[in-house]
């Protein structure tokens, strides 16, 4: 029996794995061409990454959450595992609540179909199904240490939002759909109506915004956003300026900002044109200043404090699979 074609990384405790994993340990147990390999913290991936390494698969898919990815990919940054030459390309399963990775590469549906086709493709030539994507570097501060790998970011009232999802909508035990209608209701609640409730997320902390190292951009912003992804959360692509590849979205804390931007988005009008209190960006390095204003990269959170800011910048590309259509 040859080497396998495929590696597979699973976190069986995301979200869309509870339900689907014993189809897909079912799966790969009828096909020894794929070498499955399950954590369940994010201190185990090293490891993972260190035993898959020695299988030198033709490609790498991670079957979890977007926080799942963004490990996996910082450990592929990190870890120094593969031989020079040697890391394979990357394909991301939708396991779990939010799956902005996934989605980008095309990849949505069955995740046991997904892996059907993708087996498909290792068995030819993956070239004309690559892409490669930018990655954002995370650094500096409250946690430093070496820098996280991940493709989208959230901060300022995005942040909050997506923190008061996960903590006080997600445990109430409803369908995704729903989750997220509930917290679009008070989003809208909040930043539109400008009301107040312990309910309701929390007013956004002030921040200090650096874009290629020019004037800073302060005040509280009820959303930002940073990403090398072809498409954001509101639907369109972003219009940038061609100056980077970090593409870097803020809308100060107004409704009437917060509304421009959201029309301009779905139109995929967004960059194209000036809006008062709407910042659109590309940019090779970003920094960002708060006081213990939350961020979050691909799941999981960092504080920007005083003195600590965060650092974002461009790191190599890394190559995925992309599927049609």
């Amino acid at each position: 029996m040859g080497r396998p074609r495929i590696a597979l990384l699973s976190n069986p405790r995301s979200t869309g794995n509870v339900a689907q994993l014993p189809r897909i340990r079912a799966f790969c147990a009828e096909h020894p061409d794929v070498f499955h390999y399950e954590v369940e913290r994010a201190e185990q991936i090293g490891h993972a990454m260190k035993t898959i390494a020695r299988v030198k698969p033709k490609l790498l898919v991670i079957n979890g959450g977007d926080g799942t990815v963004q490990a996996a990919l910082t450990e592929l940054y990190n870890g120094d595992h593969f031989a020079a030459g040697a890391l394979p390309p990357v394909a991301v399963l939708p396991s779990g609540k939010t799956n902005l990775i996934a989605m980008d590469l095309g990849v949505h549906g069955d995740p046991v179909r997904s892996l059907e086709r993708l087996i498909a493709l290792a068995q030819g030539d993956l070239g004309p199904h690559l892409v490669a994507r930018e990655m954002i570097a995370l650094s500096g501060g409250a946690k430093g240490g070496k820098p996280v790998i991940g493709m989208f970011l959230g901060g300022a009232g995005l942040a909050d939002i997506m923190l008061y999802c996960r903590n006080r909508i997600y445990p109430l035990g409803l369908p995704n759909g729903l989750s997220h209608v509930l917290t679009a209701f008070a989003v809208v609640l909040r930043q539109v109506f400008g009301l107040r409730a312990g309910f309701l997320p929390p007013d956004p902390r002030p921040l200090s915004i650096s874009v290629r190292k020019g004037a800073a951009i302060t005040g509280r912003f009820a959303l930002l956003a940073v990403t090398t992804l072809e498409k954001l959360l509101l639907s369109g692509e972003l219009d940038g300026q061609g100056r980077g590849t970090l593409k870097f979205v803020a809308v100060e804390q107004r409704a009437g900002s917060l509304l421009n931007a959201f029309f301009a988005s779905l139109g995929g009008k967004l960059g194209t044109r000036k809006m008062a209190g709407v910042h659109v960006e590309e940019a090779d390095e970003i920094s960002i200043e708060g006081d213990s204003s939350q961020v979050i990269l691909d799941g999981e959170t960092f504080s920007a404090e005083i003195g600590m800011p965060i650092f974002l910048r461009r790191a190599a590309p890394l190559s995925f699979v992309r599927l049609a259509a």
